[in-house]
């Protein structure tokens, strides 16, 4: 089935659900792990790129993170899946009711989606995981693309988070590092979010590169 047509069946249940979908208010989103990297939280209106170029396990990590903080916060979040690799038993059933899951094979299809949705204007916090998707893949994305999405998501009540192992996102407001190197000892921790360590950058202050 299409991802566009998977948005649109999955819409319609959380609209016959809850008339008036939970949304947080205010200009941005609270993230503990993201607090003093973000001066406060995730903000909606633009979007952060944040890059970890040591694989899926950190981005994993933070991605629970904000499912937690939806579900203690009761809104939805919408994780479009570049690559279809997010392990759903990994979270609990209380957890997966305040989660838009779009399930995409191609970055190509993961951008329409996030199209889809920021047009929709539903989400409070939409995030675009495209850390497994290969370079030659995220090389096919135009630049005019990203303007696209940030011109998308200004006017909404979302923040968009891009991850990626690449800085690539040239109309990223901020632009945040995940610097772990991760061992199997840290991962098998009590609680190894709290081991995410964030560097911030400035988009006009990197230029873009797909290493």
């Amino acid at each position: 089935m299409p991802a566009s047509r998977q948005i649109i069946d999955l819409r319609n249940l959380l609209v016959e659900r809850f008339q008036h979908p939970p949304a947080l208010a205010g200009g941005q989103i609270s993230i503990p792990l993201l607090e003093r990297a973000t001066n406060g939280g995730l903000r909606k209106g633009a979007i952060t790129e944040i890059i970890s170029a040591n694989m899926s396990a950190g981005s994993a990590l933070l991605i629970h993170s904000l499912l937690q903080i939806a579900q203690r916060d009761r809104f939805f979040l919408a994780l479009i899946d570049g690559r279809d690799s997010f392990d759903v038993q990994s979270v609990g059933a209380g957890t997966l009711q305040h989660l838009l899951w779009v399930r995409c094979e191609k970055a190509s299809e993961a951008i329409k989606a996030a199209d889809f949705l920021l047009r929709d204007g539903n989400f409070p916090l939409v995030i675009l995981d495209l850390v497994l998707n290969p370079a030659e893949e995220l090389r096919r994305i135009p630049a005019t693309n990203w303007y696209r999405l940030q011109r998308l998501v200004e006017p909404a009540p979302t923040a968009l988070v891009v991850m990626s192992r690449h800085n690539m996102v040239a109309s990223a407001r901020t632009k945040i590092v995940l610097e772990n190197q991760w061992t199997l000892p840290d991962l098998s921790r009590e609680n190894p979010s709290a081991q995410l360590h964030f560097k911030v950058r400035r988009a006009k202050t990197i230029a873009s590169a797909l290493g």
